[in-house]
Parts: C-alpha cells; structure tokens; sequence
C-alpha cells in the first residue's frame, strides 16, 4: 500500500477525489448519486475532496453540504476538503477575476453551500494575466489568517509563477492535469513542487476515460459537451488513441488489475508528492481507481508501462482552443 500523502497541514490517502463529477460535466449528475461516491469515500479511506465554486455552478459544493447534513456535520473533519475561485462570468463572458475582494466573497459562499467554517484548501482556479501573483499570494494569507482556509494553492501554474508565490506565502499544492496522456508537468513543475515541498494534485489521471478499461467511445462522447468537441475524442484523433491505449488494458489485465488502477498507481511512482484525483459518477470505477493506492511498481513495471505507451503518444491537445482557461498553458 503506497503511504499517506503530505497535503498543506495533514496526511491523506494517497487517491483523491476529484467532485466536479458532482456537476454534470461528464454526464448526468444526481445527489443520490453523488451522495453515494461520498459513502464510498468514506468506506475507502479517500478523504482528500476537491471541489469549486463554478462545478455545476455551486452544485458540486451543496451536494457535498447536503450530504454533511445527512451523515452528520461530525463527518466534516473526516475530510481534506479543497476548493477553488477566479472564474467568473460578466456579461456573457468568461473572465479571470484574482482581487482579494471577489475570492474572499466566493469563498464565504462555498463555505455558505457546503455548511463549514472553513476549507483545508483554497486554489486560485486560474490566474488572473494582469494580477502580479505576489498580490495574489498576499490576499490568500490574509484569508488564511481570518481562519477561512487552511492553506493555499494554485491551478494549472507554471513552476516560475510557483516559485513567485511560494516566496510571498506558502504554497501547499498545485493543481494540474498529470496522466499517462499529458506528461508536460515532468518538464519542471514536479521537480519544483517537490524542491519547495508542495504537493502536485493531478487532476484527469485516467485521461479523461482513456486510460480504463471502459474508454468513450462515439457513441459515448457525442452527448457530451466537453468531450465532443475535445482534440483527442475527435475523429480520426479518437480511433487512433483507443488503439493506442488498448495496449495498456492489455498490460494491466496482463499484472491482473484495471485499467484505471494502473493508471493511478503510475502517477503515484512518479513523485511521493503527487495525488491523483479521479472524479467519476460511478462506485465501482471509485474502487477501481482508489486501488491503485495498493499497486506496487517496480522499475520493470514502469518500463512496460512506458513501452506501451511513450512519452507523446496521445493524438490530439488535451484541450480545444476554445477550453483553454488562463494565461499559463502549462501542461
């Protein structure tokens, strides 16, 4: 069993997961359903829990307060719980917004939806361009000190503007889209989060499905907003990469586990500091990816893995253009 995680001020179980699930985005969302994944949460030991204010437009955050509510406001210190702000709307449009007075005023009412007096963590989900990140830094402490969070981090940041930050305030983690299929953190982020001792929480470590033993195929992604139009489930683009990754399936049956469970335990190899959050609408795919936690890989395990699917292998961008959020396309 890989070892519990260093997360801002305690230690989790090494998988996470990842609500915006709780929001629709790969699919119909229910709170029975939700409430469920949160049950199963429980029973795992998964305890790290990330959310945000935008995911379903707060939904993901009262779903988790209404299921608080059911279980027993007791339950709230049973879990790392993580949220995020600095995406907006105004007038139609999505813009960045990092001022002290609009994430201070998101916060309180991500705290207001999930019923607590505080998170474990709070992101900056994206930078603001014009907003010198020491100005930022300097408003997270602050929210730090009226004992709104725990701790700080950022999403999707180069390892310069983590290094910016983190000298004005402590930086716990950051967050950024780490898999088999998206690789870019390895060129620098890992090694500096892991230089100034914070963690990397890596979100889509299955790739978005790819990496399971269920991958999207047409049928599945032409309902599906973000996927639809996504580069890698794209036509010719989708068809390559199912080829591609079911010589992984092929591999994790080969060592008797899932698809998904080898996906998360490779991400776990590749620093003592990465937390993989998978974020599914379904139990039994949770207990698939919790399971990598149990995996053990050694250096010949990992040669396998990437002989089977190198460095580059995914045809496609891990976004359109258009799904592009932030000045920093890092990753």
């Amino acid at each position: 069993m890989t070892a519990p995680r260093r997360l801002g001020e305690r230690d989790v179980f090494p998988v996470g997961y990842g609500a915006m699930s709780f929001a629709n985005f790969y699919g119909p969302a229910t709170e029975e359903g939700s409430h469920a994944i949160l049950d199963t949460c429980l029973e795992l030991g998964v305890d790290h829990l990330d959310t945000s204010n935008v995911y379903g437009s707060g939904q993901s955050e009262r779903w988790i307060g209404s299921w608080l509510d059911k279980v027993g406001r007791g339950m709230r210190d049973r879990f790392h719980i993580a949220t995020k702000a600095g995406i907006t709307q105004r007038d139609g449009k999505r813009v960045f917004d990092n001022s002290p007075e609009h994430l201070e005023a998101e916060l309180d009412g991500s705290l207001a939806r999930m019923g607590v007096d505080h998170v474990d963590l709070f992101y900056v989900h994206r930078r603001e361009r014009e907003r010198p990140i020491e100005e930022v830094a300097e408003a997270l402490g602050r929210l730090v000190e009226k004992g709104k969070t725990r701790t700080v981090g950022f999403s999707e940041i180069a390892p310069s503007s983590l290094r910016r930050a983190h000298a004005v305030h402590p930086v716990a983690a950051v967050q950024s889209e780490y898999s088999l299929a998206t690789r870019a953190p390895e060129l620098g982020l890992i090694q500096a989060c892991d230089e100034l001792g914070v963690a990397l929480v890596a979100f889509s470590p299955v790739g978005r499905g790819m990496l399971t033993d269920r991958p999207p195929d047409a049928e599945k992604v032409a309902p599906l907003a973000f996927l639809n139009v996504n580069p890698r489930f794209l036509e010719p683009n989708l068809s390559a990469n199912l080829e591609i990754t079911d010589r992984f399936r092929a591999l994790a049956a080969e060592m008797g586990t899932s698809a998904a469970a080898l996906a998360c335990a490779w991400t776990l190899q590749m620093g003592d500091h990465v937390i993989p959050i998978p974020g599914t609408r379904s139990v039994d795919h949770l207990k698939e990816c919790a399971a990598g936690a149990a995996l053990s890989l050694g250096a010949a395990d990992m040669a396998r893995i990437e002989e089977v699917l190198p460095v580059g292998w995914a045809h496609g961008d891990r976004y359109s253009d258009a799904q592009w959020v932030g000045p920093e396309r890092f990753s």
